[in-house]
């Protein structure tokens, strides 16, 4: 069985009392992963999430993590998800430090411009290998996967993503615009905090697999 990291456990717990204050104009939004989850987990197919920001070194890495973590803690099997960018930057050591100080345990693995890490989200499974890398990057899948956009930016300038089964554009504001101010690690953290909620949202609907209901 998988056992989640105590920490992350409890905080997907605390998410799940506060569903009701997500905005209703995001839920339709989420209710689409949702139905893109449930189908692929109909038909018994992998079932790939491909997050896409512009330089994939913040929202798109934490989306990633979070759904991986979300669909362990709701025993969602087959799921894969994966993150890219229009362009390769690097992972940003703000948002890496956010998400360690929320429980995620996050390795460096080279000290390269463009470093690996190792996330770990459970006792059982497998860690996340996350680096900034294009969407289309031979690591992540080429067919049926959902492209799920998580800045206006990339959702803007990228109107067709190769080889995806479906587009849902779930943009976040970017923490990015706070760094080097007063404000930095609390934007960092309330970002990280509003993408778990409403992934763990998304991922809570395919639960009720015959009533997707909002």
């Amino acid at each position: 069985m998988t056992k989640i990291l105590l920490p992350l456990h409890k905080l997907i717990n605390q998410c799940e009392g506060q569903f009701s204050t997500l905005a209703e104009s995001r839920k339709p939004i989420l209710k689409q992963l949702a139905e893109f989850i449930q189908e692929k987990q109909k038909l018994n197919e992998s079932i790939d999430l491909n997050f896409i920001c512009t330089h994939n070194s913040r929202r798109s890495h934490i989306a990633q993590v979070w759904a991986q973590t979300a669909a362990a803690y709701y025993r969602i099997e087959k799921v894969r998800c994966f993150s890219g960018g229009t362009e390769a930057t690097a992972f940003n050591p703000r948002a890496v430090k956010a998400m360690t100080e929320v429980g995620f345990i996050i390795t460096k693995l080279d000290n390269s411009e463009n470093p690996r890490y190792d996330i770990r989200f459970s006792e059982t499974e497998m860690p996340l290998i996350a680096f900034s890398k294009k969407y289309d990057d031979a690591s992540n899948p080429t067919q049926g996967f959902a492209a799920i956009m998580t800045c206006s930016h990339a959702d803007e300038n990228c109107p067709l993503v190769v080889g995806a089964a479906a587009r849902i554009s779930l943009p976040y504001d970017d923490p990015k615009d706070f760094d080097g101010t007063d404000q930095e690690g609390e934007k960092y953290h309330e970002r990280v905090l509003e993408i778990g909620l409403e992934i763990a949202f998304a991922f809570s609907l395919v639960q009720v697999s015959d009533n997707l209901l909002l």
